[in-house]
């Protein structure tokens, strides 16, 4: 169900991607999906048309699809193609990477080829901050520094782990390769609840016959057109959806 939603003059936050907006209703935000995109820490900037209503139409999809799995997540509803009315939550400063196969940064920090399948699913987290470059973090710290408790952290990695399965079982079905995917978390009413996005800029997607990539990797290191890559996930994941 799609309905109205006033949209305020300024933000309450401008990220990289995504402008969050306050609603009538206080317990909801509003989420505007733009056309910006980033690479490098926001170095690397550019703009495409339909890039946000793209991102948008994924997230939506995705998030259903967890809810109707047991995981609960922000979104409620959209109001326009690339709009979302959310749950206002606690975000909780951490990003929270599922790794299937070595690739990106792993492979830069460790002593890993690109494409290695590995063993399990790893998960890693790393601080949110742009200014410290968002630093690995470890439990022991996440625990000291109070960002999570004990109880909370097992309950982060469940879920994280649990969406792995979900999705790595879909994409698997549509020809693609979930390599690995950020998710990050919030809070509120003491539930914790699955946030942000998840999309092709959350997520590094790979043909499972080709290896082509599908995801932000294209415009990062300028491998073709990143707008085909992404409708193309589109059309696997959501063949109706008219992209």
């Amino acid at each position: 169900m799609r309905g109205t939603s006033v949209i305020p003059a300024k933000p309450l936050y401008e990220g990289k991607a995504k402008s969050v907006y306050a609603s009538e209703n206080p317990d909801e935000l509003i989420v505007v999906f733009r056309n910006d995109m980033t690479a490098f820490n926001g170095v690397k900037h550019d703009q495409f048309t339909d890039k946000g209503r793209l991102n948008a139409t994924a997230s939506e999809f995705f998030m259903k699809m967890l809810e109707a799995e047991g995981i609960p997540t922000h979104h409620i509803r959209m109001s326009a193609p690339d709009t979302m009315i959310v749950r206002r939550l606690e975000m909780i400063p951490l990003e929270v990477i599922v790794r299937n196969v070595a690739a990106g940064s792993m492979t830069k920090k460790y002593p890993v080829k690109e494409g290695m399948v590995l063993d399990r699913p790893v998960v890693t987290i790393d601080y949110k901050d742009d200014e410290r470059g968002d630093p690995m973090i470890n439990d022991d710290l996440i625990e000291v520094l109070h960002i999570l408790t004990a109880d909370e952290l097992r309950k982060v990695k469940e879920m994280a782990l649990h969406v792995n399965k979900v999705l790595t079982r879909f994409f698997d079905k549509c020809g693609i390769r979930l390599v690995d995917f950020k998710l990050e978390f919030g809070k509120a009413d003491g539930t914790i609840y699955l946030g942000d996005e998840i999309s092709m800029d959350s997520m590094r997607l790979w043909d499972k016959k080709t290896g082509e990539s599908f995801d932000k990797d294209v415009y990062r290191f300028d491998k073709g057109d990143v707008i085909a890559a992404y409708r193309n996930v589109l059309k696997r994941i959501i063949p109706d959806s008219g992209v």
